[in-house]
């Protein structure tokens, strides 16, 4: 094992800690996203569109700051994964902690939003089924306006 100078060391620890912070970073927004989801599929079984389109606005939000973290954790990560061997335990810990929760945090996402999906892929066919069953009560009526009787040409009787 090579010896450090303290600069360099002091660079490591700085990677590790910008790694650390962002990976919390992205837990607190998996975490956000998550309740998103949550709230979305109460709002689906209370057929609030309102309510939904905030949701869906919110969470296209949340997922593009995702990818933004995401953008700059990979980078690190390989430079963490790369100089793993000359971080202590005690500071490679919370970041194994971390990514364990995180990837957690991913699949139950993963799984929440498919939960979702298919619960509005139901809604919308029912709602097709509903649109399908209407009737135009009036489809086979004859317009007023499309007639074609001379109502000019009859006579008009004025008693004075």
């Amino acid at each position: 094992m090579q010896k450090l100078s303290q600069e360099e060391l002091n660079e490591r620890i700085a990677v590790l800690r910008r790694f650390r912070t962002l990976l919390e970073q992205q837990r607190a927004k998996f975490a956000e996203y998550l309740n998103v989801l949550e709230h979305q599929e109460a709002k689906i079984y209370t057929e609030d569109a309102q309510a939904l389109m905030n949701h869906t606005e919110l969470e296209g939000q949340i997922v593009s700051s995702i990818c933004s973290l995401q953008k700059v954790i990979v980078p690190l990560k390989t430079m963490y994964e790369k100089e793993r061997s000359f971080y202590s335990m005690e500071d490679a810990v919370p970041v194994e902690t971390i990514q364990k929760e995180l990837a957690s945090l991913q699949q139950k996402v993963i799984t929440q939003n498919e939960k979702n999906r298919i619960l509005l892929k139901s809604h919308l066919s029912q709602l097709r089924k509903q649109i399908d069953g209407f009737s135009n009560p009036y489809r086979n009526a004859a317009s007023v306006y499309a007639r074609n009787t001379a109502t000019a040409g009859t006579r008009i009787a004025i008693e004075i």
